[in-house]
């Protein structure tokens, strides 16, 4: 919006002339209807506008940021009385010795120290200044607001950049700890697990770098993911992932569903002596991804699992990312598992 316009509207001392000028022939204008004598009031109003940009200025520049916005406001309406009076005195002195002889010279007879009539010039001075300190209080809460706008946005950034390093070590050390138990068993399956590996890593560190990925890709990264975990349990597990809706056309945060895939081997298959599986269902409705992952318990677990690091983040995760936009669900029954993840949110364009 602001590029539409010309760059000098932008210039502070052009709109500080500008609103000075404002008012001069506004109050002129006004003033001067009533009798139709434009050049008089104009004169007036310009001889009395030094006093009033001072008084102005005065409020805006020193009582605004020292006393007022600070909270201490017995002192503001202390100097503000009290600078109110000199800027009267001040006026006085004007109307005294220029305004009164031209065009008034009767007033002349009351003393120059008559206090309502002080009173009458200082409060004379009130519209403009108090329009003047509102635009600039105005002023300073939209910066204000902007500024805390900002802030929380980084803070946000930080903290999202944060929980996805938290994820990577995470993720790395238990794939690390599968391509080892091949190792030890010389198996023939750790040079295709070492290639999947690497599809991962590369996803991780260069796709993953947005706030969201193409839901297409994140299903990859869970196959690949998958794929090196059969490695490891051969047909001791029974894997089961079904996509339903049109995942090219959605978006999701990276990374969001590899901590529950991720849980079901490590507190399921890695338990389980005989046959285990896991279920993962993604289903990308027009306005709703609804994303379930399941897996068997082993016999005779009946300790509660406990939330381990990748599950605090992902919720946390999810706050940042899509407050009040998802449901989550987590299932702890005797022999199954089921984390069931709804995310509200419209079709990209």
């Amino acid at each position: 919006m602001k590029r539409l316009l010309p760059s000098f509207l932008y210039n502070r001392i052009f709109q500080h002339v500008f609103f000075w000028l404002a008012h001069l022939v506004f109050y002129a204008v006004l003033y001067g209807s009533f009798e139709e004598n434009y050049r008089q009031t104009f004169f007036e109003e310009l001889i009395y506008l030094p006093g009033k940009i001072a008084f102005t200025y005065f409020t805006m520049y020193f009582l605004l940021p020292r006393f007022l916005l600070p909270g201490r406001y017995g002192t503001f309406a202390l100097w503000f009385l009290v600078s109110s009076f000199i800027a009267g005195i001040f006026q006085r002195y004007i109307a005294y010795n220029i305004h009164y002889p031209l065009y008034y010279p009767e007033y002349l007879r009351d003393p120059f120290f008559y206090f309502p009539k002080i009173v009458k010039m200082f409060v004379s001075i009130y519209p403009v200044t108090f329009t003047a300190s509102t635009i600039k209080l105005l002023k300073f809460w939209y910066t204000n607001q902007k500024a805390q706008q900002v802030l929380k946005e980084e803070k946000l950034q930080a903290e999202l950049k944060f929980l996805k390093t938290q994820i990577h070590p995470h993720f790395l050390f238990n794939t690390l700890n599968n391509l080892y138990a091949l190792t030890l068993k010389k198996s023939d399956r750790a040079p295709d697990m070492v290639l999947k590996l690497s599809e991962l890593i590369n996803y991780m560190l260069y796709e993953c770098t947005s706030d969201e990925v193409p839901l297409s890709k994140e299903i990859k990264f869970i196959r690949n993911y998958i794929d090196i975990e059969k490695m490891r349990y051969g047909d001791k597990l029974d894997m089961e992932l079904r996509v339903a809706g049109e995942a090219n056309d959605r978006k999701i945060a990276p990374l969001i569903l590899l901590p529950f895939v991720e849980n079901c081997f490590k507190h399921g298959a890695s338990e389980e002596l005989q046959q285990s599986w896991v279920k993962v269902t993604i289903d990308a409705q027009p306005h709703v991804i609804l994303i379930k992952v399941e897996n068997n318990k082993s016999n005779g677990n009946g300790h509660v699992r406990k939330e381990g690091i990748g599950i605090q983040n992902v919720k946390r995760r999810l706050d940042l990312l899509y407050p009040d936009q998802y449901e989550l669900k987590i299932m702890n029954g005797e022999e199954t598992f089921l984390v069931v993840l709804t995310i509200n949110q419209q079709v990209a364009a």
